[in-house]
């Protein structure tokens, strides 16, 4: 499994009354974080590339391929929510081995399959053990390693753990890094830590009112005073630091 470059080719969509538009491309087998105010489009920008939300014009591409009009199971990417999604009543090798496909019986290959992103995410022996069993951060990782299984070569993170204190957060983002390359994914990361971008992101596009108002490396992004509306949504604070700026 290879990442793929993203390329959102001048969509634009209207989203809950707001005209949004994406014009970014997303580098291959590179961690990207998507950072900007609530409401700016961040989750909608992720959900166009899922295929969840279909753009009024403009090309979504994935690789060499438009993926446009193509439904969800039918696009190269695996997606970890906020909500982990997992069904309560089905054991840990069930929900993962759901990620392969639809239904409820696991050949041997697919429990090998499990098996290896448990012990991938930390969570050897897990298999039968029931959600409603686990932390919140052991729940996440199942959730990831359900992802693992799809084995696609884009890995797609909404805000997967803001719930999430700030040990356990800063544990995840070290799992997802170390993940990546392993695996040379291209994953895109939405957050409203700047601090998770410069943890783990190669890149960050900043988002506000519908539109990408910068992309760039990491390093220096949130230093940089020419960026309209990246100040405000900094505040006072250095994401280096969490002190207050000079």
């Amino acid at each position: 499994m290879t990442g793929q470059q993203v390329t959102i080719d001048n969509v634009s969509i209207a989203h809950a009354n707001v005209s949004m538009h994406f014009d970014v491309r997303f580098e291959p087998e590179k961690i990207t974080a998507i950072i900007g105010p609530s409401g700016g489009g961040k989750s909608t920008l992720l959900n166009l590339v899922a295929g969840f939300e279909r753009p009024d014009s403009g090309h979504v591409r994935i690789g060499s391929e438009d993926y446009t009009h193509a439904d969800p199971a039918d696009r190269p990417v695996s997606m970890v929510f906020q909500e982990n999604n997992l069904f309560s009543h089905l054991d840990i090798q069930t929900n993962i081995a759901l990620g392969i496909r639809p239904h409820l019986v696991a050949d041997a290959g697919d429990r090998a399959m499990v098996t290896d992103a448990l012990q991938r995410v930390g969570l050897s022996g897990f298999e039968k053990r029931m959600p409603g069993t686990l932390s919140g951060g052991e729940r996440q990782r199942v959730a990831i390693a359900r992802a693992l299984v799809r084995q696609k070569p884009v890995l797609l993170l909404d805000e997967p753990f803001a719930a999430l204190g700030p040990r356990l957060r800063s544990d995840m983002l070290d799992l997802i890094g170390q993940l990546q390359r392993e695996m040379a994914m291209t994953v895109l990361l939405v957050t409203h830590q700047p601090e998770d971008a410069l943890h783990i992101a190669d890149a960050v596009v900043f988002l506000d009112d519908g539109r990408i108002v910068a992309a760039g490396a990491v390093s220096g992004f949130f230093d940089r005073l020419d960026i309209p509306g990246l100040g405000d949504y900094l505040g006072d604070r250095s994401p280096q630091t969490g002190l207050p700026a000079d």
